[in-house]
């Protein structure tokens, strides 16, 4: 049987702006959590804290084993997410052991001791932080798979069209000269790339688990390009919430420099991906109803000034 619910305000609201069936998934999920617990043969736990897009929670399996039970809405997607993991199958990756793809619910390895790399990435650890995202990263990248629909970096690169679209041709809030030098660097940059490889799509510090004696991804989003591209959301992660930088501009510049010089890629491309991907990430909150906020586009104008 699963827990009794007590859904975080905050949660109840995403989802219900995520979805238009949001209040009738919500109303269901005890019930589709006690359906997992007689299938899988699970004892539920309590759900994690700060639940976002899905509802994710602990179980102990019949061997007294721990597991993660993740469910999503309908209106979310976790096809990619499945397929990424499928073809990862636990080297570099949380491993998927069960799934119902029609109901959107994955049934996952419970990672030990499961400390997320944020721990780590204070400016006292920000070196040893990068060394291991960088090795994630080297275990992850295997040729784009063959027959599987997997977004690609162009596909993302279509945020640039929509804000245009979306302000009359212009860029709304967004200060016009660093749009204009984001959309520049993605043209150039993805007519230019490599070999394309799948990539995690989302790999910063909140998404890379200890387990055991090394570190492993999760939530990947699945998406084809070149490996270069990967590093930016690693580059841009500084948590300004959490931790105090002295000097965010230096502490972006030895970032750069080591994830380059870590996986063999040229620093500019380095960079300019991240200013490009910086700027499509604000776009993409105001995009999905968030408020405007200049601190991804403070990012983008310290990453063009990084020294290459």
């Amino acid at each position: 049987m699963s827990p009794s619910l007590d859904l975080p305000h905050n949660f109840v609201r995403t989802i219900n702006a995520l979805d238009p069936n949001g209040a009738q998934w919500l109303e269901s999920l005890p019930g589709l959590l006690n359906d997992c617990a007689r299938r899988w043969n699970l004892t539920l736990l309590p759900a994690f804290p700060n639940l976002s897009y899905n509802y994710v929670t602990s179980a102990m399996r019949v061997d007294g084993s721990l597991a993660v039970l993740k469910i999503g809405p309908p209106a979310g997607d976790m096809n990619n997410e499945r397929a990424a993991l499928r073809v990862y199958d636990g080297r570099g990756a949380v491993r998927l052991m069960a799934s119902d793809d029609a109901q959107n619910i994955m049934l996952l390895e419970r990672l030990v001791p499961g400390e997320t790399l944020v721990g780590m990435a204070s400016e006292e650890g920000d070196t040893e932080a990068t060394a291991i995202a960088a090795d994630v990263m080297r275990r992850l990248w295997r040729p784009a798979p063959v027959g599987l629909a997997f977004p690609t970096v162009a596909d993302w690169g279509d945020g640039f069209a929509k804000m245009r679209k979306r302000f009359g041709g212009g860029t709304g809030p967004f200060p016009k000269a660093i749009v204009q030098e984001a959309e520049t660097l993605f043209a150039e940059l993805l007519a230019s790339s490599d070999e394309p490889v799948l990539l995690h799509g989302d790999l910063h510090h909140d998404n890379i688990l200890s387990s055991g004696e090394t570190w492993v991804a999760i939530d990947p989003k699945g998406l084809v390009g070149e490996p270069t591209y990967e590093v930016g959301a690693l580059l841009r992660n500084l948590w300004e919430d959490r931790h105090a930088h002295a000097d965010p501009g230096k502490l972006l510049e030895r970032r750069a420099h080591q994830l380059a010089d870590l996986l063999g890629f040229d620093r500019a491309r380095v960079c300019g991906w991240a200013v490009a991907q910086a700027v499509l990430s604000a776009w993409w909150t105001v995009e999905d109803g968030g408020e405007y906020r200049d601190d991804s586009l403070t990012l983008a104008n310290l990453l063009t000034e990084i020294q290459v």
